[in-house]
Order: structure tokens, then sequence, then C-alpha cells
């Protein structure tokens, strides 16, 4: 049967790349880590410290779950090859389609696991800090960012991770002036770096009564939540720090005091914002965490003399900075302008379906290195 021939032909082709991400996971060295969180468990005081006991809770699970998908793949791999050897003696055609379904999950699989090859940045691992402010467009601009929004939390909840705002400004007449989120999971900056940049929507206005198609901009940053402390100085001199009231969701004592905190840092004009803890200082140490991890990561930047850097491709909100398009008239089309990987499909787009886009972004940035 042709259609055999040519499954056994595509298998042969995925060993060497599942024989080199399995060598580059290091299996052996995971598997001993595993042995020693398990036994660091065990002790009486393990559970003493929360947040230590945490942290290792959820390095031993992603170890299990890469250790688990690398020995699956491999097990699945065997099993596409005995059942092609299968389905030559007997000629069975439907033996043949499941083969060609299995041969699909495989390579889909072994490309996800591939490309968490390609996170290796010393931040790669951490959880994410992503802001969106709508630029040019207005009323317009705004609905789009609440549309991003949407699209960035779905995307996390498909990913099983958290996501918690730090801070929210609405739109005028609708949608998000602002928004920055904290989103918590494994890889989370290493994926998500892909979004720094200007993101555009070409759409039949809903708030033009002339029903014209409206261009509008929003903005995209994406930094890693950096939880150790960084040896930043910052002079007093050089910032200065905002009480206001806080203005998102977070029930009566968030609306009713001036607890949000906005530090201004000069020399750079980076603006930091968080209104999302209890208390003023609360407020106050987390932007000022957020504040030194731009300015740690701004300084890594200078050094290695690149200009885009670690806060992305984020100029000028409007035309001509974009990095990806979202068309949704006269046609329907999603393009990455950097990779030009696109998509046609903008409603799954919208709906946290991005992992096409983050992935030929790693594989773009692989390359360049």
């Amino acid at each position: 049967m042709v259609e055999l021939d040519q499954y056994k032909s595509i298998l042969a082709e995925k060993q060497a790349p599942l024989k080199e991400v399995i060598e580059s996971l290091d299996l052996e060295a995971k598997q001993n880590r595993i042995a020693e969180l398990e036994k660091t468990m065990e002790e009486p005081t393990f559970w003493d410290d929360a947040e230590r006991s945490g942290k290792a809770m959820q390095e031993l699970k992603n170890l299990k779950a890469t250790v688990d998908t690398c020995n699956s793949l491999s097990q699945k791999y065997e099993d596409i090859e005995t059942l092609i050897e299968m389905a030559y003696e007997e000629e069975d055609q439907a033996l043949a389609d499941e083969i060609g379904q299995e041969l699909s999950e495989f390579n889909d699989e072994l490309e996800n696991i591939r490309i968490s090859t390609l996170l290796s940045g010393e931040y790669d691992k951490d959880n994410a800090i992503l802001s969106l402010h709508a630029g040019a467009g207005g009323t317009e601009a705004c609905d789009w960012a609440g549309m991003l929004y949407r699209m960035f939390t779905r995307w996390a909840e498909k990913k099983g991770f958290s996501v918690e705002v730090l801070d929210y400004l609405d739109g005028d007449e609708a949608g998000i002036k602002s928004v920055t989120v904290q989103i918590n999971g494994m890889n989370a900056y290493g994926l998500l770096k892909s979004e720094k940049g200007v993101h555009r929507l070409v759409r039949i206005s809903p708030f033009n009564a002339a029903g014209k198609r409206q261009t509008s901009f929003v903005s995209c940053d994406v930094m890693p939540d950096i939880e150790e402390d960084i040896d930043i100085e910052i002079k007093d001199e050089d910032i200065r720090i905002d009480t206001y009231r806080s203005s998102g969701a977070g029930g009566q004592h968030i609306n009713k005091t001036s607890s949000a905190i906005r530090i201004t840092h000069f020399p750079t004009g980076i603006v930091v914002q968080c209104q999302n803890e209890r208390s003023q200082f609360q407020n106050k140490d987390k932007a000022m965490q957020m504040l030194k991890a731009k300015l740690y990561l701004l300084k890594q930047q200078e050094q290695m003399e690149k200009a885009s850097g670690i806060r992305g491709e984020v100029t000028d909100i409007a035309w001509g900075n974009q990095i990806r398009s979202y068309v949704l008239q006269p046609y329907t089309m999603v393009k990455d302008t950097r990779t030009d990987v696109e998509t046609a499909n903008v409603d799954a787009v919208l709906d946290g379906d991005i992992d096409r886009f983050i992935n030929g972004y790693l594989k773009w940035i692989s390359l360049k290195k």
C-alpha cells in the first residue's frame, strides 16, 4: 500500500529529531533531581515553609511531566512502527487510517516538546508580567485592548496557568485603556516574550455609525517576574511615587482607598503600576520589584547592544510598528510580520489559539542566533 510506504518514510524521518530532543533534555539528570526532591519531601520539617514546599512541588510536577512526555513519545514511536508492520501483513485500510491519526498526534507532541527545548533563556521559566496599552484609535483601540486581554487570559487558562490582575484602567466608553496582569506558570515568560510589540486590528468599527473600516493599535509589553532580589540601585531623586484610587475589580476595599501605586523612573521614562494588593505597602513593594526587573533587563539589553532587547519592539503605538496584524474585514487573516506565520481562523486566535505564533517566533529566534 502506497499510503503505508509514506507513513513508514515519515516515521523514519522523525527518529533523529526524537533522539535529539531526548538527549537535549538530559532525562537522567531530571530523574536524579526527582529522586532528590522526593527525598527532601520526606523530611519532617519540609511542609513548615509553605513557599519553599510549594516551589518544590511545582518543580517536581514539571520534571515528572517532561520525563513522562519523553517516555510516552518513545513508546508511541515504537507502537506506530508495530502498527505499520501489522498493516503490511493484513493489508487493513482501517489500520492504515489509525496509523495516520497516531502519526499526526505523535508529530504534534514531538513539535511541542521540541519547542520547549528552545526555552533556555535565563528567565524563560519564570512567570510573566504582561501589560497592554491602547494606542491610536480612541474607543476602538480600547475595545481592541479588551479583546487582546481576553485572548491572553483564554490562552493562559488553556495552558493551566493562573492570571492575576496587577493594574486595570477602563476605557472611557468601552474596553480597556491599560491593564497589567501576572501570568503564573512554568515557562510563561519564555512563551509570552514573543508577544512584545504592537498588535494591529483592521475591522469595520462597531463604534462608527458610517460602518467604515478602522485600524487600531495596542502595545504589549512582557517581562519576567523575577523573584530574587535584584542588585539595582534606584536613587530617591530618580523616581516619583504616586498613590491613587484603584479602578479595577477587587471589592469594596480596593475601590475606596488610595492604595494603588504608580512609580515613574525619570532617567528611563519607565512607569510601573500596581493596585491588586490590599495595602499601599504591598503595592509599593510589588511595583518596586517590577521596576527593578525592568531596569535590570534594560541594562542587559544595553550590554548585548540589541536595539530591540528584552522590552521588545515597543515603539510608537501606531502604523508601521506592528509585530502582528489581525484583519477581520474585508477578509480574515492574522499574520505575524516577523515570522510570516499566518492563519485565516481569526476567531480561534482571538479565543486564545496563539501557540502557532509563539512556536513560530521561538523557531525564528533560534535561527537568528
